[in-house]
């Protein structure tokens, strides 16, 4: 099996310096397109969305601490033990986080954002504009656990 390169396309400013795990509402946070490679105009038409879906990379995550098995989600004996890909922890695989967040303001090369759960300077690999055809389709399932888990991550 072959590897690929995958660069970035930007970096998170935000003001949470660290990866806690709740409270995400109240963090200001944007993302700037790096400059050598884009100009504005690969933003344009983005501002009439009101959400963008963020792809970035947990590069701060030791590859020693990813997880391949199952495990309890935040090591909360309470919950079942679930495997990496029934939850969504940063120690996955290949580091991969992605978020639905609220678009601002497009300026520029720079998006302003609510509800980004990437620390500063974090990679940003994609951006992609929520559209409502691409929500589920049909009933939502969900364990009670991770209601639980997600109880404080946002604060809204």
């Amino acid at each position: 099996m072959s590897g690929f390169e995958v660069l970035p396309i930007g970096w998170v400013q935000s003001t949470r310096k660290e990866p806690l795990d709740d409270d995400w509402d109240t963090v200001q946070a944007s993302v700037t397109l790096d400059a050598a490679r884009f100009s504005p105009d690969a933003l344009a038409g983005l501002s009439e969305f009101s959400h963008v879906d963020v792809v970035y990379l947990f590069d701060r995550v030791d590859s020693a601490s990813v997880q391949t098995r199952a495990r309890h989600p935040r090591g909360n004996t309470a919950w079942p033990e679930v495997g990496i890909f029934a939850q969504r922890a940063k120690g996955r695989p290949n580091r991969i986080g992605v978020t639905t967040c609220r678009l601002l303001e497009v300026d520029g090369l720079t998006l302003r954002l609510e509800g980004l759960d990437a620390i500063d300077n974090t990679p940003v690999l994609d951006i992609k504009p929520y559209m409502v055809e691409f929500a589920p389709r049909g009933p939502l399932l969900q364990p009670a656990w991770s209601h639980e888990l997600m109880a404080g991550y946002w604060s809204q």
